[in-house]
């Protein structure tokens, strides 16, 4: 089952969250909230939640 884990404020930031977390090895899907806000939720296995939070803190706080 797919988990929400973040949304992103722009399709650049969405893509480059899925690219490093593609590269940890993790299972990425990206999907749009909403067309006139631009925003896009980033899914993750459920399974894997805690794994990916704690590389996504890493990418967004370095």
């Amino acid at each position: 089952m797919w988990t929400v884990m973040y949304i992103a404020p722009t399709a650049k930031i969405a893509e480059m969250i899925k690219s490093k977390l593609t590269e940890e090895g993790f299972l990425v899907q990206t999907r749009s909230v909403n067309l006139s806000k631009q925003q896009f939720e980033i899914l993750v296995p459920s399974g894997e939640l805690e794994e990916v939070q704690e590389v996504l803190n890493s990418i967004l706080h370095p």
